[in-house]
């Protein structure tokens, strides 16, 4: 795992944060598995939500110059994933993130805290408070 890998991670949570996405959870999973260093797990309240949550982690990290290997599921917006290489971001459709629950599945890995003004800024628009 690298700086680079958390710099990604914070910024996929800044774009994400700006479409109001909440219940932000950043999973360190580089010791278990090759697949990324990072997950960023994160919900919208819609399918309209998801996708404007995928589009702007999309074009933020494009105008800094980083563009995904893949996206998937963009179309039906329930699950979006973008792979960065290092990062994976999991956007969720706020049932589906329960119903898949890969907080459970990937209870082994460290969940670092994500730093102000995210961890605030997440936990508002989780509980209602920030519209």
């Amino acid at each position: 795992m690298s700086d680079n890998s958390w710099q990604r991670t914070l910024a996929c949570a800044k774009y994400a944060l700006e479409r109001k996405a909440y219940d932000l959870v950043v999973m360190e999973v580089g010791t278990l598995t090759s697949v990324a260093d990072f997950f960023l797990l994160c919900t919208g309240r819609s399918d309209t939500q998801v996708q404007a949550i995928a589009q702007c982690i999309d074009e933020g990290l494009r105008s800094e110059g980083v563009r995904p290997l893949s996206m998937e599921g963009y179309r039906n917006a329930h699950w979006v994933v973008l792979d960065y290489g290092d990062v994976l971001v999991h956007v969720f459709y706020e049932p589906v993130r329960t119903f898949y629950d890969l907080e459970r599945l990937w209870s082994r890995a460290p969940h670092p805290a994500l730093p102000e003004p995210y961890r605030t800024q997440s936990l508002r628009l989780k509980t209602g408070t920030e519209r």
